[in-house]
């Protein structure tokens, strides 16, 4: 699974964005960034690694809070500079404010 992160094109920083939607209801979950090393041990643990853009650093989610998101699959869009993965949300929580996702601040329609 290691050619999947060539086939990536990363932006000046190295980062790709990742869409992270729950693989049964199709919600949203969150948006976060990874670079290849990350990619490469999402793809290696099946868990989502990303890259901190404010700290600097690797981090799994739900390394603290044991809300781990498993990688049921993953989809590049069109151009190569996205990543959808679609996953696993454990114990339903997705978002650092105890919401199941990140998307929960509605600002117009439904």
């Amino acid at each position: 699974m290691h050619w999947i992160t060539s086939l990536v094109t990363y932006d000046e920083n190295g980062l790709v964005p990742a869409i992270v939607q729950d693989h049964t209801s199709g919600n949203v979950l969150m948006l976060a960034y990874m670079s290849s090393a990350t990619l490469r041990k999402t793809l290696e643990t099946g868990l989502m690694t990303f890259w901190s853009r404010s700290r600097s650093l690797e981090w799994v989610k739900g390394e603290t809070s044991g809300h781990f998101q498993e990688v049921v699959a993953v989809d590049l869009d069109c151009d190569g500079d996205a990543l959808l993965f679609k996953v696993k949300q454990v114990g339903g929580i997705a978002c650092h404010t105890g919401e199941s996702t990140c998307f929960h601040r509605n600002m117009v329609g439904t």
